[in-house]
C-alpha cells in the first residue's frame, strides 16, 4: 500500500479493448480504485483524471458502455473539485468520529464484523501468492484499496506464476465477488457522498464487467 502513488501510472489509461492493452487497462483502474479508496486524491490525481480523454464503446458491449458513462461522471467531478473538498467527504464517510458512515472493510460485509473467518482466509490465500503487507502499512488486508492492489498485481505482475487469469479468476471470486457491490451501492445512496458517488459508480461498474469476464473464464 505504501507504494501506490509510484505504482499508478502518471497518466490515467481509459479502458481498451484490446488484448495487451486491456490488461493494461484493467491494472491501471484497480490501481486508480485502490488509491482513491486508500486516501482521498491530492490536486495533481485530480488534475490527471480531468484531463484523461473519454474512451467508446462498441454498440455490443452495454457493460462497457455502462463503464464509459462512469468513467465521464469522475472526470467531471475531478474537473469541478479541489483536493480539500475531497479530503473532508473521505474524512467524513471513511473515518469519521467513533466509527465511519461506510466501512471499506471485506469481512464487515461478508460476516457482519471487522476481523472475522473472510479475513482469515484472505490472509491464507495472500499467503499462498507470496504476498504480505507493508509494515507500515495498519488497515487490514480486506480493506478494498488492498484487495484492489492485489488485482493490479495480478494483472501485471512479472511472475506469471502468480499474475495469470487462473489465480485473477480465483482471488476475485474468493474475496471481491460476493460484496463490492454492496460497498458500491452503500457508498452510492449515503447522503454524505458527493465526490466519491463517482468513485462507487466507477468502481461498480468495473467490478460488473469484471464479474462478467471471469465468468467466461474455465
Amino acid at each position: 500500500m505504501s507504494d501506490m502513488d509510484k505504482n499508478l501510472n502518471q497518466e490515467v489509461t481509459p479502458l481498451s479493448t484490446d488484448g495487451l492493452e486491456e490488461d493494461v487497462a484493467r491494472a491501471d483502474l484497480y490501481g486508480l480504485l485502490a488509491l482513491l479508496f486508500f486516501k482521498a486524491p491530492d490536486d495533481d490525481l485530480l488534475h490527471r483524471i480531468a484531463a484523461s480523454a473519454a474512451y467508446g464503446t462498441g454498440a455490443d458491449a452495454p457493460v462497457t458502455a455502462a463503464l464509459t458513462q462512469a468513467w465521464d461522471g469522475l472526470v467531471q467531478v475531478a474537473s469541478s473539485s479541489s483536493a480539500k473538498e475531497w479530503a473532508e467527504e473521505y474524512q467524513e464517510l471513511f473515518i469519521g468520529i467513533g466509527k465511519p458512515e461506510i466501512f471499506l472493510y471485506g469481512s464487515y460485509y461478508q460476516a457482519g464484523f471487522m476481523n472475522e473467518k473472510p479475513l482469515v482466509r484472505l490472509r491464507d490465500s495472500l499467503e499462498e501468492l507470496g504476498l504480505e503487507a507493508a509494515e507500515n502499512v495498519t488497515e487490514s488486508e480486506d480493506h478494498i484499496a488492498s484487495l484492489c492492489e492485489v488485482m493490479r498485481y495480478l494483472i501485471a505482475g512479472d511472475d506469471l506464476s502468480i499474475a495469470n487469469l487462473t489465480q485473477q479468476k480465483k482471488f476475485y471470486d474468493e474475496h471481491m465477488r460476493a460484496w463490492v457491490q454492496e460497498l458500491c451501492d452503500a457508498i452510492e445512496i449515503h447522503p454524505l457522498a458527493k465526490h466519491y458517488r463517482s468513485v462507487a459508480a466507477l468502481a461498480k461498474a468495473f467490478f460488473e464487467v469484471e464479474a462478467y469476464a471471469m465468468d467466461m473464464v474455465e
